[in-house]
């Protein structure tokens, strides 16, 4: 008998036809071929990406260690060794967690005072509700969405659903769930569907499917990408310990140990749409002069007594300063959907917090613990160590890195830095030499940004993955055409990067919105919009004195030669 009993997911034969129907999945035709067209909400109140920031929701509501402790315990993989962590139900603190910890998946400890033990901030922390919780796949509205994403089980179990309530939900999760199956009990694998004008991308992780519906004009490649992440994010919450469970109950209902990370999953998804971190696979740090950034690199050093694996000073998305043991490496992946997790909730910006985390690319099987602190409203410091007993010693090492930031001002140089040290296409230096005596005159739309009619740009540094992008010109400025330039990017990556044609060294289209130009290297990476007029000689010309002018300063927006801590 199932103990997690959910809506019966097998559909009639009947409803699914009429579902696979209403996807148009019979009109396989191929997507617009247009490099960069603009996304035009098909929805009048779809806010979709263009949220600005972090947002928070609120909890799907429901206990879920009860689910936790019956499912996870045992299961943990020690992949640390014999102190290594164990599920989050077994842990020193994590067992004392009311009913509220699993539930909101973020903010484990909270310290209110050396003598009263720590705490877990419940769902009632996450500031607002579920979007559109009213849909379901009846719904025009629903239908009308421009990007859908689902998790769901190999039994059709819905898991997750970007809008709509995943228990509406069920005969669709089930529909997804037979052509998964219909296409592996042919011994092949789906990749996507083309229905029109939408892209139906899959990718399959053992018992845990992942959907994107989308009519956004993203490539197959960039969709793909963002699935993963997606399950990335789900790794950091559960890791990928919770197969097991699915061995143990093939109908085992995880929704439950995902309830209230519905912010978690949104602050994601609309990542997607700004950051490139989502699709470069390179952090970015923030520009500091370089005795400020070892000033605050030293002291993270300094705490390797108390068992730290990694430490990670960080202003928002942007690295301050990193530090890892002997041997480890963080990988970009892993600083991102960390990152993402602490922003997107408000009981790690309010309370000081010992939550039990994945890091998906170091080692998905096993928990670490992260010790998260803000100092102030955008600068946080995390510490990740395999102990779940190690909340007080961690305490104290935060204690003794905010008495050096402070003493040696880093925390105003960061507050500073973040409102003053931005890369400007206006700065992009100019070599006089190489312009003509009676310079062709230029239309006022050309004047505007940088030089040869520059816009935009980011610079990936390949041998350090980080990367840096400058300041909108004011052609860009409104948050729909970054989001478009943002899309044009990831086409441009995907394009560059593909496997049947490429890689390539460089790219250079001219349409109606920009002339966008690529350059790969085996040291960088670089993506620059310009004028859609702009000329091509110059604009390549430009692209070199911007390598050059990232070269002058790498010192102050990059971290060279991540720290180790000295064990």
């Amino acid at each position: 008998m199932d103990p997690n009993p959910s809506p019966d997911p097998a559909p009639a034969a009947e409803e699914a036809t009429t579902t696979l129907a209403a996807l148009s999945l019979r009109a396989a035709t191929d997507l617009p071929p247009d490099f960069a067209a603009p996304e035009i909400d098909e929805v009048a109140d779809d806010e979709d990406d263009d949220d600005e920031g972090y947002a928070t929701a609120a909890s799907r509501g429901g206990s879920s260690t009860a689910a936790w402790k019956e499912e996870m315990e045992g299961l943990e993989e020690d992949a640390y060794g014999d102190a290594g962590p164990p599920s989050p139900s077994s842990s020193g603190y994590a067992g004392e967690r009311g009913s509220s910890l699993a539930s909101s998946g973020a903010g484990g400890i909270e310290e209110e005072d050396a003598a009263t033990p720590p705490h877990a901030p419940g769902a009632e922390d996450w500031a607002r509700g579920k979007k559109h919780a009213d849909e379901d796949d009846a719904s025009a509205s629903w239908r009308k969405r421009k990007k859908h994403f689902f998790i769901l089980s190999n039994s059709g179990k819905p898991i997750y659903s970007r809008y709509g309530d995943e228990h509406k939900l069920a005969g669709f999760s089930a529909t997804l769930q037979a052509i998964v199956s219909f296409v592996e009990n042919s011994a092949d694998h789906i990749k996507f569907v083309r229905a029109g004008k939408h892209q139906i991308v899959f990718l399959v992780k053992g018992p845990i499917y992942l959907v994107c519906i989308s009519c956004t004009e993203e490539s197959f490649e960039g969709l793909r990408g963002q699935l993963e992440l997606m399950y990335g994010q789900m790794l950091l919450i559960l890791t990928k310990s919770v197969n097991r469970c699915f061995e143990k109950n093939p109908k085992f209902d995880m929704a439950p140990l995902l309830g209230g990370t519905d912010a978690v999953f949104l602050s994601l998804i609309r990542a997607f749409s700004w950051n490139p971190a989502t699709f470069l696979h390179a952090y970015t740090c923030l520009p500091l002069a370089q005795p400020t950034r070892q000033a605050a690199s030293a002291v993270l050093q300094d705490i390797a007594d108390s068992g730290v694996l990694f430490a990670l000073l960080m202003c928002e998305h942007k690295v301050i300063s990193l530090v890892g043991a002997q041997k480890a490496t963080l990988h970009p992946d892993d600083i991102l959907l960390l990152a993402n997790f602490i922003l997107s909730s408000e009981s790690f910006r309010t309370s000081e917090s010992f939550s039990p985390i994945c890091l998906p690319r170091y080692n998905s099987m096993a928990f670490l613990y992260a010790y998260v602190h803000f100092f102030d409203e955008n600068t946080y410091v995390t510490l990740l160590t395999p102990r779940s007993d190690a909340f007080y010693d961690l305490k104290d090492s935060r204690a003794r890195i905010q008495d050096v930031l402070l003493k040696s001002n880093v925390l105003l140089e960061v507050q500073r830095s973040l409102h003053e040290n931005v890369l400007r296409v206006e700065d992009v230096p100019v070599d006089l030499s190489s312009q003509p005596t009676s310079p062709p005159a230029q239309s006022s739309e050309m004047a505007i940004g940088g030089p040869a009619g520059l816009w935009h740009f980011i610079y990936k540094s390949v041998n350090l993955d980080q990367y840096v992008s400058s300041e909108f010109a004011l052609p860009i400025r409104s948050p729909k055409e970054q989001k478009r330039l943002y899309k044009a990017y990831q086409k441009f990556y995907a394009s560059m990067h593909d496997k049947a044609t490429g890689p390539h060294r460089t790219q250079f289209r001219r349409d109606e919105d920009y002339v966008l130009f690529c350059w790969i290297t085996q040291d960088f990476e670089l993506y620059a919009a310009f004028h859609p007029l702009a000329d091509k000689t110059q604009a390549i010309k430009t692209c070199n004195r911007v390598c050059q002018w990232i070269r002058d300063v790498e010192n102050k927006v990059f971290v060279y030669g991540e720290s180790t801590l000295a064990w």
